[in-house]
This record gives structure tokens, C-alpha cells and sequence, in this order.
């Protein structure tokens, strides 16, 4: 879950699948003259749409820090055997449904603790120095699967989603994370068969009102929509306080214009 204090004392409470939802309405909009549009559409979107729900199992039982009680940061929640069993879960229910999909999620998933497989210059990714046993076994099995699968298609067309799936998910937490500012991604590619990307930038221009430069949309407005919750205070005193109020909150939009 992403948790964001507001100054009024209250707690938003953005759920990771809200957060994949976002992402993948960026993707679906995605291409114009300037920028290529996703190839294969379908399969592109969808992974962008559901990359995420590997946190579903997680969102049905979230959990506090005992001594803050607070709500956890979704880098901050314990790596336990069950949430890793959830992602491969996750990762084998898109492979199920689409193979293609669940390739980009695959390699997404496991991208995510290898740096973006150095993809993206800007943002900075998470600064993961040490890895389990159990993640660095959870890697090579579905590294090991990625070739495999990658073997049997267009191998520059896959990174190519796969970067384009980077940029998506750093938008998607953009929009999440806090208010939008002033901010860039790079590199953002533009069309498939070259390795190259551009950079692209983002600022606000009025009350949930992004301006993009280049703009990569197939619209003009984008609007978008990102579901969270508003629980009246950032600390509970235990985890079953903490999931009735989550529970019993309003589910609320944001509504955000890209222009």
C-alpha cells in the first residue's frame, strides 16, 4: 500500500492494485505521432493493468508496525514466505491468462530488485544492497523461465515493452506518492527497434493538471482516475482498529488531467 500523511491528520491509502489500475490506464492511452504505439496492444496493456496484483492477497489483510502504528509503506512491509508466494502466484496467473503479459510482468517483478535492469537513468531506483536467499532463488527461477519465453519473440520488441513498462509504473507512482511536481523520466522510449529514449517531463499546471513535454498521449486531455481511501488518523492501536477503519472507509477518486 502507498500511505500518505495529509496535513489535516488524516491517512490516504492507495492499494498497490489501485496503483497497478493507474498505470495501466497510461499505458492504454499511450502513442501518437511522436511515440509508438504498444505492441502487442493487448497483451501491453494488460500487464501494465495487473503488474501489481501480487499485492492483492496482501491488501485483504494489511498490516501495522506494532510500535508506531502506523500503516506500512509498501517497501516497508515485511518480505515474508507468504507475500512471496503471492507475487509468484501473481506472476503465474498473468502467464496463465497471456503469456506475453506475463512476461513483462515477470521480468517487471524481478527487474525491481535488480535496479530496473538499468534501464531508467531517472528517478533513482530503490537502493537494494543485500537480497535473501529466498528472493535470490525467487530470481533465478523466473530469470531462468524470462529466456525461455524471450527465446520465442522479437527480443528487442520485448525490452522495448519492458522499459516502456518502467516508465509507466514511475508515472503510476508519481501520481500516487505525493502531489504532482515538477520531475522527469529518462530515458522514455519512442518507437521500437531503437535502443534509444528521450526525456520526458512533467509539471503541474493547475489542480491535478500535468503538463508532459513530449507529450506521449493519444488524447488531448488525458484524464485518469486513481482509486484510495481516507482514514481519519495516521496510527491505530492495533491491526484490527487499523482494518476496520480501512474497511469501512469510502472509496474516493482522484481525477488527475494530462495535457
Amino acid at each position: 500500500m502507498i500511505i500518505r500523511k495529509e496535513p489535516n491528520g488524516q491517512l490516504l491509502v492507495i492499494g498497490q492494485t489501485d496503483h497497478s489500475r493507474l498505470v495501466g490506464q497510461l499505458a492504454a492511452h499511450w502513442g501518437n505521432t511522436a511515440f509508438a504505439v504498444p505492441k502487442p496492444y493487448e497483451s501491453v496493456v494488460r500487464a501494465a493493468t495487473y503488474h501489481d496484483y501480487g499485492w492483492l492477497r496482501y491488501e485483504t489483510s494489511p498490516l501495522i508496525d506494532g510500535e508506531s502504528g502506523e500503516p506500512f509503506q509498501f517497501l516497508k512491509v515485511p518480505l515474508t514466505s507468504t507475500q512471496m508466494a503471492s507475487y509468484q502466484w501473481s506472476l503465474d496467473w498473468m502467464a496463465e491468462t497471456d503469456t506475453y503479459s506475463g512476461l513483462i510482468v515477470n521480468m517487471h517483478r524481478t527487474g525491481l530488485w535488480k535496479g530496473r535492469y538499468q534501464t531508467i537513468k531517472h528517478p533513482m531506483g530503490y537502493n537494494i544492497k543485500t537480497m535473501s536467499p529466498e528472493i535470490q532463488a525467487f530470481i533465478a527461477k523466473n530469470e531462468a523461465w524470462q529466456e525461455r519465453e524471450r527465446a520465442l519473440l522479437d527480443h528487442d520488441n520485448v525490452w522495448t515493452n519492458y522499459r516502456l513498462m518502467q516508465v509507466w509504473d514511475l508515472l503510476g507512482l508519481y501520481f500516487c506518492c505525493q502531489d504532482p511536481s515538477e520531475d522527469y523520466v529518462e530515458p522514455v522510449p519512442a518507437r521500437y527497434g531503437n535502443g534509444e529514449g528521450v526525456v520526458m517531463s512533467m509539471k503541474p499546471v493547475g489542480p491535478r493538471r500535468v503538463a508532459f513535454d513530449p507529450y506521449p498521449f493519444d488524447v488531448r486531455p488525458c484524464r485518469i482516475q486513481l482509486g484510495f481511501r481516507r482514514l481519519p488518523t495516521t496510527s491505530f492501536p492495533d491491526v484490527e482498529t487499523f482494518r476496520r477503519a480501512y474497511f469501512q472507509a469510502e472509496l474516493e477518486l482522484m481525477q488527475f488531467e494530462l495535457v
